[in-house]
């Protein structure tokens, strides 16, 4: 496995955990950062071993502040993957589910990485904010798209345009948060999700992942529904779609494949 230099990245089995390893500035990322973000997701997507991915912030007090913002004023490199924040704001090509395990400040970029995964599992001590507009800036890697198609508008634009701060129980309460928990549990919580994912066809997930942001996408319900989705097609054509129901007829716990 490469050696990064701003991420450690550990495989268990199925799992990729990936932490984000700058504590000394509260996780934020700066152009080197997003690289080896982007080098990462590129190996997870095609490892057809690796089936789900965490993503959670070194230390105790920030998943990702966001964008260095001290980088950029001393005028460091502001090149960033054409993948998006993290190498993974505007990758729409990964079926695999990803879980983020916010342990601490989501602020502005690092709120937006959180946005782009698939779970969101927060730490009672998390907080959550798109702060750009207090810096001249705009939450430009997605968050003030995805935000508004996950929770009521008048609730986005009140966190959007105000740039306030809102905690772990308010964004479960809000409906982007999944699951809150004590800050030492973050990350078992968020595996404990994944192993429930893991229990499932990895060919059944990618088809239901794919199946739904395409499918929001559409202009309407009968459009959604009549839409054909490639990964719907691959798992038709798979070892998994034939397993799954000899399994449930055998009562045996099913053997997924992946393929």
């Amino acid at each position: 496995m490469p050696e990064y230099e701003f991420l450690k990245v550990n495989r268990e089995d199925k799992l990729t955990l990936i932490t984000i390893n700058r504590p000394e500035v509260y996780n934020a990322l700066h152009s080197p950062a997003h690289f080896e973000f982007e080098k990462v997701f590129d190996d997870f997507r095609d490892d057809p071993d690796q089936w789900i991915a965490i993503i959670t912030g070194a230390g105790d007090k920030a998943f990702s502040a966001g964008n260095d913002l001290k980088y950029q004023a001393s005028g460091g490199d502001r090149k960033r993957s054409p993948n998006g924040f993290a190498g993974l704001t505007s990758r729409f090509d990964l079926n695999k589910p990803v879980i983020a395990a916010v342990n601490g400040f989501a602020m502005g970029g690092g709120f937006e990485i959180a946005l782009a995964c698939d779970l969101i599992i927060a730490s009672e001590n998390a907080i959550f904010a798109l702060p750009e507009p207090r810096v001249g800036l705009t939450a430009g890697a997605g968050g003030m798209h995805r935000l508004p198609r996950m929770i009521p508008a008048k609730q986005a634009m009140g966190m959007i345009l105000t740039g306030r701060r809102v905690p772990a129980k308010e964004g479960l309460s809000l409906g982007f948060v999944n699951e809150v928990v004590p800050q030492a549990d973050v990350v078992n919580a968020a595996k404990r999700w994944a192993t429930q994912i893991l229990e499932c066809s990895p060919m059944s997930v990618r088809a239901s992942k794919q199946s739904v942001y395409r499918g929001l996408d559409e202009d309407s319900l009968e459009a959604a529904i009549a839409t054909e989705y490639p990964a719907r097609k691959a798992l038709n054509e798979s070892a998994d779609f034939i397993e799954g129901p000899k399994a449930f007829a055998e009562k045996r716990p099913p053997k997924w494949s992946g393929a």
